[in-house]
Protein backbone atom coordinates (compact mmCIF):
# COMPACT_ATOMS: atom_id res chain seq x y z
CA UNK A 1 0.00 0.00 0.00
CA UNK A 2 1.07 3.63 -0.69
CA UNK A 3 0.58 6.65 1.25
CA UNK A 4 -0.35 10.09 -0.46
CA UNK A 5 -0.83 13.43 0.96
CA UNK A 6 -4.39 15.84 0.66
CA UNK A 7 -5.23 18.95 2.07
CA UNK A 8 -8.61 20.49 1.33
CA UNK A 9 -8.32 24.34 0.49
CA UNK A 10 -9.95 27.11 2.92
CA UNK A 11 -13.01 27.94 0.49
CA UNK A 12 -13.83 24.26 0.75
CA UNK A 13 -13.41 24.07 4.29
CA UNK A 14 -15.42 27.20 4.82
CA UNK A 15 -18.68 26.07 2.10
CA UNK A 16 -18.31 23.19 4.59
CA UNK A 17 -17.83 20.50 1.53
CA UNK A 18 -15.19 18.14 3.85
CA UNK A 19 -17.83 15.72 3.91
CA UNK A 20 -18.90 15.41 0.84
CA UNK A 21 -15.04 15.38 -0.35
CA UNK A 22 -14.04 12.77 2.28
CA UNK A 23 -16.93 10.49 1.59
CA UNK A 24 -15.76 11.04 -2.55
CA UNK A 25 -12.15 9.89 -1.37
CA UNK A 26 -13.53 6.62 0.99
CA UNK A 27 -15.73 5.76 -2.05
CA UNK A 28 -12.72 5.57 -4.37
CA UNK A 29 -11.21 3.26 -1.66
CA UNK A 30 -8.89 5.56 0.07
CA UNK A 31 -8.34 4.46 3.46
CA UNK A 32 -7.81 7.14 5.84
CA UNK A 33 -4.88 7.37 8.25
CA UNK A 34 -4.72 10.15 9.33
CA UNK A 35 -6.80 13.48 9.50
CA UNK A 36 -6.65 17.13 10.94
CA UNK A 37 -7.79 20.69 10.68
CA UNK A 38 -4.93 23.22 11.09
CA UNK A 39 -4.59 27.03 10.39
CA UNK A 40 -1.30 27.38 8.41
CA UNK A 41 0.68 30.47 9.21
CA UNK A 42 2.63 32.43 6.57
CA UNK A 43 6.09 30.38 7.58
CA UNK A 44 3.91 26.98 7.12
CA UNK A 45 3.00 28.05 3.85
CA UNK A 46 5.81 29.24 2.19
CA UNK A 47 7.53 25.72 3.14
CA UNK A 48 4.69 24.04 2.03
CA UNK A 49 4.31 25.61 -1.17
CA UNK A 50 8.55 26.42 -1.98
CA UNK A 51 7.51 24.31 -5.01
CA UNK A 52 6.17 27.22 -6.45
CA UNK A 53 8.16 29.93 -5.32
CA UNK A 54 9.12 31.46 -8.32
CA UNK A 55 5.58 31.45 -10.18
CA UNK A 56 3.75 34.21 -10.42
CA UNK A 57 0.68 33.30 -8.82
CA UNK A 58 2.83 32.22 -5.30
CA UNK A 59 1.73 35.40 -4.00
CA UNK A 60 -1.64 35.37 -3.80
CA UNK A 61 -1.15 31.00 -3.43
CA UNK A 62 0.02 32.11 0.30
CA UNK A 63 -2.37 34.46 0.80
CA UNK A 64 -5.02 32.10 0.08
CA UNK A 65 -3.92 28.87 1.77
CA UNK A 66 -3.47 31.04 4.83
CA UNK A 67 -6.48 32.89 4.83
CA UNK A 68 -8.37 30.08 7.25
CA UNK A 69 -8.04 26.50 8.56
CA UNK A 70 -7.53 23.53 5.83
CA UNK A 71 -8.22 19.91 6.27
CA UNK A 72 -5.11 17.63 5.84
CA UNK A 73 -4.80 13.92 5.51
CA UNK A 74 -2.41 10.81 5.17
CA UNK A 75 -4.34 9.20 2.87
CA UNK A 76 -3.39 4.87 1.75
CA UNK A 77 -4.24 2.63 -1.34
CA UNK A 78 -2.14 0.66 -4.34
CA UNK A 79 -1.19 3.72 -6.38
CA UNK A 80 -2.32 6.11 -4.31
CA UNK A 81 -0.66 9.21 -5.69
CA UNK A 82 -1.82 8.34 -9.56
CA UNK A 83 -4.99 7.40 -8.03
CA UNK A 84 -5.65 10.44 -5.88
CA UNK A 85 -4.42 12.84 -8.98
CA UNK A 86 -6.81 11.35 -11.06
CA UNK A 87 -10.19 11.67 -8.65
CA UNK A 88 -8.95 15.06 -7.92
CA UNK A 89 -8.93 16.32 -11.48
CA UNK A 90 -7.42 19.32 -13.47
CA UNK A 91 -6.00 22.55 -11.88
CA UNK A 92 -8.53 24.35 -13.36
CA UNK A 93 -12.32 23.06 -12.09
CA UNK A 94 -13.52 24.30 -15.63
CA UNK A 95 -11.34 22.05 -17.34
CA UNK A 96 -11.61 19.10 -15.12
CA UNK A 97 -12.88 15.74 -15.77
CA UNK A 98 -16.71 15.28 -14.58
CA UNK A 99 -17.07 13.89 -11.82
CA UNK A 100 -13.52 14.72 -10.52
CA UNK A 101 -13.35 16.11 -7.00
CA UNK A 102 -12.30 19.52 -8.68
CA UNK A 103 -15.05 19.84 -11.23
CA UNK A 104 -17.18 19.22 -8.49
CA UNK A 105 -16.43 21.91 -5.93
CA UNK A 106 -13.38 24.01 -7.12
CA UNK A 107 -14.37 27.56 -8.16
CA UNK A 108 -11.23 28.34 -9.92
CA UNK A 109 -7.47 27.34 -10.25
CA UNK A 110 -6.47 28.88 -6.50
CA UNK A 111 -9.60 28.14 -4.82
CA UNK A 112 -9.93 24.17 -6.46
CA UNK A 113 -11.15 23.01 -3.21
CA UNK A 114 -8.34 20.34 -2.75
CA UNK A 115 -4.48 19.69 -3.09
CA UNK A 116 -3.05 16.18 -3.45
CA UNK A 117 0.41 15.42 -3.59
CA UNK A 118 2.20 15.37 -7.10
CA UNK A 119 4.84 12.32 -6.65
CA UNK A 120 5.81 10.20 -3.02
CA UNK A 121 8.58 12.27 -2.61
CA UNK A 122 6.45 15.31 -2.02
CA UNK A 123 3.54 13.36 -0.33
CA UNK A 124 6.13 12.35 2.25
CA UNK A 125 7.55 16.15 2.27
CA UNK A 126 3.77 17.55 2.60
CA UNK A 127 3.32 14.67 4.88
CA UNK A 128 5.82 15.63 7.49
CA UNK A 129 5.37 19.00 7.06
CA UNK A 130 1.93 18.67 8.48
CA UNK A 131 1.97 15.81 10.78
CA UNK A 132 4.57 14.16 13.76
CA UNK A 133 6.50 11.09 12.71
CA UNK A 134 3.88 9.06 14.91
CA UNK A 135 1.47 9.91 12.59
CA UNK A 136 2.83 9.58 9.25
CA UNK A 137 4.13 6.02 10.24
Amino acid sequence: MEKTFALIKPLAFQKNLTGSILQKIAESGFHLRAVKSIHLNRNQAIEFYMIHQYKPFFVSLIEYITSGPVVTMILEKENAVEELRQLVGHTDPHQALEGTLRNLFGVDKQKNSIHASDSIENAKREMELCFSKLETA
